[in-house]
């Protein structure tokens, strides 16, 4: 059986003290939107969160590659136990505003009807100032 080290437990729990609580958001992207593009804001969206620690700097895994999108969670931390609530409430609010700055959709593409003629779902102040929703297209078989 085992040994434990009482003296490097206790290190490893003040460690794990000393870097706070962790929270996660997770969000689907389809395949269209470069990874590294999601990385980038979701992590500006953390650090743009009240009570989220810079150092551990918060990082972003990739959960799943689903049939239509990818699954991101950003994973962040916070010394703020009391305040959990808002916090994530903030970093839902500051994700959504990171991605409409970036002019891109948050979209899961999993619906099967076709999109065509309609506007996009991004704020009309996010959209370029030519933006024309698409014209419905009919294409007859060869």
């Amino acid at each position: 059986m085992p040994r434990v080290d009482p003296a490097r437990c206790a290190g490893e729990f003040l460690k794990a003290l000393n870097q706070g609580l962790i929270t996660h958001v997770t969000i689907t992207i389809g395949y269209d939107t470069p990874w590294r593009k999601v990385h980038e804001l979701l992590i500006q969206a953390a650090l743009e969160t009240e009570y989220i620690l810079t150092d551990p700097k918060p990082f972003v895994i990739q959960t799943s590659l689903n049939d239509f999108h990818v699954s991101y969670q950003i994973n962040a931390y916070t010394r703020e136990a009391n305040r959990m609530a808002e916090i994530h409430s903030q970093l839902n609010t500051n994700i959504q505003e990171a991605f409409q700055r970036a002019g891109l959709e948050i979209m899961s593409p999993t619906y099967l009807a076709p999109r065509d003629g309609n506007t996009v779902t991004l704020p009309q102040e996010n959209r370029s100032a030519n933006y024309r929703a698409p014209s419905f297209r009919v294409a007859s078989p060869s």
